[in-house]
C-alpha cells in the first residue's frame, strides 16, 4: 500500500497527463519511463505512445526490454534510429555531450508525434535528477519537452513504490544511463569502444552483478560495483576471471574503483 504522500503524486500525474491530451514518451525501457508510459497509456490509452531510440550508445538487451514490455501491455510503440556520433562535440565526449544527444533524440521524437497527431512530447526525469550534472535537461527545455514526474515532484523512491505497487518488472530494475557516459571527458567516443564496455558489462551481468559500471580512461577499464559487492569481486577466481575476460575484450588495464559504484562517478572532475 502506497504511503499518502506518494499516493497523492501518483493523483497528480495523472491528472497532469490528462490534461495533455496526448503524448509521447521517450521511452528507455528504465525505472522512470517505464512508469511514465504505464500511467499514461492508463489515462489516455492509445494517444499515448512511446518512443525508443536505436543508436550505439544503447545496448540491444535495453531495447529488447523496451519492446517486450509494449508488446506485452499494447503500448503502441516507435523505434526511431539515431547516429550520436555523427556530432563532433559527441565523438570528442565533449562535458555538454548529453545536451546534443537529448537534443537529437527529442527533435525525432517531436516528428513522429507531429506525424500522429500527438499534441506533446515528455521524458522521465524525476526530482532527485535535478541534483546532478545533467545537461541534457537544458535540451528538454529548449524544446519544450515535458516531465510529467518532475510536475508530479516525484522522486525515485516514489517511483519505485508506484512501480511495486502496480507490479511493474522495472520497480526494481538498477539505474541505468546510456553507453557514453563511461567515457572520460575528452577522449574519443567510437562503435568499437561502445562495443567493449557493452560487452565488458554484460559479462559482469552474466556473472550476477546486478549494479556495475566499466569506467573507461584511455586503455584502463575502472569496474565499480556497489560497496557491498566488493569483497565477492575481490575474490581471487572471479577477480582473475574478470580481468581475463576484459583483457580479452581489449582492455590493457583493468582496475577496481575502491569507492564502489556511484551515479555520475564521471562529473567528479567537473565539480572541482
Amino acid at each position: 500500500m502506497l504511503e499518502k504522500e506518494t499516493e497523492l503524486k501518483l493523483n497528480k500525474l495523472k491528472d497532469y497527463i490528462k490534461t495533455l491530451g496526448s503524448l509521447a514518451v521517450g521511452f528507455s525501457g528504465g525505472v522512470d519511463s517505464t512508469l511514465l508510459i504505464t500511467v499514461a497509456h492508463e489515462v489516455l490509452g492509445d494517444m499515448a505512445i512511446a518512443v525508443t531510440e536505436v543508436n550505439s550508445f544503447v545496448p540491444e538487451r535495453e531495447v529488447e526490454e523496451a519492446k517486450k514490455f509494449c508488446r506485452e501491455r499494447g503500448i503502441v510503440l516507435e523505434l526511431v534510429e539515431t547516429d550520436p556520433l555523427r556530432e563532433e562535440k559527441v565523438r570528442n565526449n565533449d562535458p555538454r555531450r548529453c545536451y546534443y544527444c537529448k537534443h537529437d533524440i527529442f527533435d525525432e521524437i517531436k516528428k513522429i508525434a507531429a506525424e500522429r497527431g500527438i499534441s506533446y512530447v515528455a521524458e522521465g526525469s524525476n526530482m532527485d535528477d535535478l541534483g546532478d550534472y545533467r545537461p541534457g535537461l537544458e535540451a528538454v527545455a529548449e524544446l519544450k519537452v515535458k516531465s510529467p514526474l518532475r510536475e508530479a515532484n516525484l522522486t525515485k523512491a516514489d517511483i519505485r513504490a508506484i512501480s511495486k505497487e502496480m507490479g511493474l518488472p522495472t520497480w526494481d530494475k538498477p539505474s541505468y544511463a546510456c553507453l557514453a557516459s563511461r567515457f572520460v571527458y575528452g577522449e574519443e567516443i567510437t562503435e568499437e569502444k561502445l562495443k567493449m564496455v557493452d560487452k565488458a558489462e554484460q559479462f559482469l551481468i552474466d556473472k550476477g552483478f546486478r549494479e556495475e559500471r566499466v569506467r573507461v580512461h584511455g586503455n584502463l577499464a575502472r569496474i565499480e560495483v556497489p560497496s557491498y559487492d566488493i569483497e565477492r569481486i575481490s575474490k581471487d577466481e572471479l577477480r582473475n576471471e574478470i580481468y581475463e575476460e576484459l583483457k580479452k575484450i581489449g582492455y590493457q588495464y583493468v582496475t577496481l574503483d575502491m569507492k564502489g559504484y556511484r551515479v555520475g562517478s564521471m562529473n567528479e572532475v567537473l565539480k572541482k
